[in-house]
């Protein structure tokens, strides 16, 4: 992102050339930003604040008569370069709403195709593998369902492990998370374990020194006896389900190019397993 911004920076001087130019694209920017916030603060005001809707509609009408006022007025200036903030933006908005649309797309066929964790837990108390020392952590989004890398693992290695954790993360709408609320375990029976991370959104989710403090499993992780399984989805884009081809498109290049979980999460490569998942978008 921070490249991007950089390019997109020096792109925009050399196209202005100078400030004068950049006028019209300023005023159009600014305006917008104004609107945009004034019905951010509406929506905030409405679902988070809980103001009934007149009262809030009341508010909003003297702000964003302002707002509207002093963009409708930026507008005649749009021919000249006030397309460009407008242009970009929806660009942005473009590249969200795809990123988002996509990854609702993939959850749901994961799990259109997974199956469920209770009865999953039961039929390996039936019929137990062999097992093998050591913890093995399932990276997932859904603690309702078996992860893929789990069934990948018990299909070709034909093991289990000692210990199954079925991890998942959470980013929680506050900057630092409390320790009391930084774990939740909750055992499934038969050494299968559900593991909750929570993170603040100004924290950085170093998962393996979170394990490493954790004691409720039974005993504390030892990352030399642990090993992360994750997924790695293989997207094929389909004209015949979910997006428009070219947005499925969009969104397989957008994946392709994103940062690795395991990277986010600073889970160390030598002791991490990727097991690949093709998928229909």
């Amino acid at each position: 992102m921070n490249r991007f911004l950089l390019i997109a920076i020096i792109l925009t001087v050399l196209g202005f050339q100078s400030s004068t130019n950049l006028a019209a694209a300023y005023g159009i920017a600014v305006t917008g930003a104004m609107l945009i916030d004034t019905l951010l603060a509406l929506i905030v005001a409405v679902n988070l604040w809980h103001w009934s809707k007149p009262v809030a509609f009341l508010a909003g009408f003297v702000f964003l008569t302002i707002d509207l006022g002093f963009f409708l007025a930026n507008a005649i200036k749009i021919p000249h370069g006030g397309w460009y903030p407008l242009v970009l933006g929806a660009l942005i908005f473009l590249f969200m709403t795809t990123w988002r649309k996509g990854r609702v797309l993939i959850a749901a066929k994961m799990k259109e195709e997974g199956l469920s964790l209770a009865p999953f837990i039961s039929s390996i108390a039936a019929h137990p593998p062999l097992r093998v020392p050591g913890t093995a952590v399932f990276m997932t989004t859904s603690l309702d369902s078996v992860p893929h890398a789990l069934l990948h693992n018990l299909k070709h290695n034909k093991v289990l492990h000692d210990r199954n954790v079925l991890l998942t993360v959470e980013v929680l709408e506050v900057p630092v998370a409390e320790r009391n609320d930084r774990i939740v375990i909750e055992p499934l029976g038969h050494e299968f374990y559900s593991l909750t991370l929570r993170f603040g959104f100004a924290e950085g989710p170093n998962v393996p020194r979170v394990l490493e403090g954790c004691e409720g499993c039974g005993w504390p992780f030892d990352m030399m006896d642990t090993t992360f399984f994750l997924s790695r989805e293989s997207l094929v884009p389909a004209a015949d389900q979910g997006m428009p081809l070219w947005r499925d498109k969009l969104f397989t290049f957008m994946h392709r190019n994103a940062e690795p979980a395991t990277a986010y999460f600073q889970i160390p490569g030598n002791r991490l397993i990727e097991l690949g998942t093709q998928v229909n978008i």
